[in-house]
């Protein structure tokens, strides 16, 4: 690890100076992935900026509209078992509960796991090439080990995925990311927030460098009982996702009056398309139904030689996730195993 210099600021003001003055500057929350790479060497900043002391940042409150407001540095733990949440997005809750562990959970943050690195292996080794940490250099996820690499929205420069599952539920709820900069507060929705990797692999969001996360805001209409959210992995724990799936909807009897669905494991951002969401209005979840929102969500879909499995197993975890979704059975995060 190298030497740092360390700033510990107590307003949002104070720490968006930190980041606009130093361009070496990294953001420090709970550290649960920051950390890890500074370990491995990925990151070596020279000056960190601690963030865990802004005032106004750790509490969830209700919106005007009868949304969610939850603050950047709200843990996991915090966010998943607060009762509103459950209440009015529960989808967000169970997604929380999916990913890591108890321990993590309590020390990771909202703002933190929005601006989680990829967990690819050549990433994370500095002895091998990657665009990521060293544009130009290659991808060798490509003719290597790709088990857990993206089958969706890939490039020639990456095919690495975004390992969130917070995220993934987020990106379905059609959440709204507050950030504040120099010039002010913004909006970013989250379909927008995450980049594909295109030619520029290293930029993973389009958050600005002098931008920090204050909150995420979730609507009021958050699929109180029809949503769940399935995450198909190696081990029942602590794994991150080959395929996940968050799947919202809203229902009038036997029918769907609004669909939402994002994939995670599958690409280098959740990946949503609603114009699969669209086949799903006015109509009754039936397995041939859920086949063609499948073939949509999957279209252009391209596998490698170690991971052309998922494309088989997003089809057979959208159908699955779609029917326990409008059957009001969502899977349970408790017993993992995939009802």
């Amino acid at each position: 690890m190298n030497r740092f210099t360390y700033a510990r600021p107590s307003s949002v003001a104070e720490a968006v100076h930190e980041v606009s003055t130093n361009p070496a500057a990294k953001l420090l929350a709970g550290g649960t992935n920051l950390v890890d790479l500074m370990k491995y060497s990925v990151e070596r900043p020279t000056h960190l900026v601690d963030l865990t002391h802004l005032s106004g940042l750790s509490g969830i409150e209700e919106t005007a509209e009868g949304g969610l407001r939850i603050g950047a540095l709200v843990t996991n733990t915090a966010a998943a078992y607060d009762e509103r949440v459950k209440a009015r997005a529960p989808l967000l809750s169970s997604a929380l509960l999916a990913g890591a562990t108890p321990q993590l959970r309590n020390a990771a943050t909202v703002g933190g796991n929005l601006l989680q690195r990829t967990r690819c292996y050549y990433f994370y080794d500095t002895g091998t090439p990657c665009n990521k940490r060293e544009p130009g250099s290659g991808c060798p996820a490509k003719e290597g080990v790709n088990r857990i690499h993206a089958i969706l929205g890939t490039s020639e420069q990456c095919i690495a995925t975004h390992p969130s599952d917070m995220c993934v539920a987020l990106a379905a709820l059609e959440a709204v990311v507050k950030v504040a900069g120099p010039q002010g507060e913004r909006s970013i929705p989250m379909a927008e927030f995450h980049r594909l990797p295109g030619d520029t692999p290293w930029q993973d969001t389009n958050l600005a460098r002098d931008e920090i996360i204050v909150a995420v805001e979730v609507p009021a209409s958050g699929f109180g009982e029809h949503h769940t959210y399935l995450k198909l992995r190696d081990r029942l724990s602590y794994a991150f996702a080959l395929v996940s799936v968050a799947a919202g909807l809203e229902m009038d009897g036997d029918r769907v009056r609004r669909a939402r669905i994002a994939l995670g494991g599958v690409a280098h951002k959740p990946w949503r398309v609603p114009e699969a969401e669209a086949i799903l209005q006015g109509a009754t979840v039936t397995p041939e139904l859920a086949e063609k929102v499948a073939d949509r969500l999957l279209e252009g879909a391209k596998g490698y030689e170690g991971n052309a499995f998922k494309i088989g197993m997003a089809r057979r975890a959208i159908r699955r996730a779609l029917a326990q979704a409008a059957a009001g059975t969502p899977q349970s995060q408790t017993d993992k195993r995939i009802q």
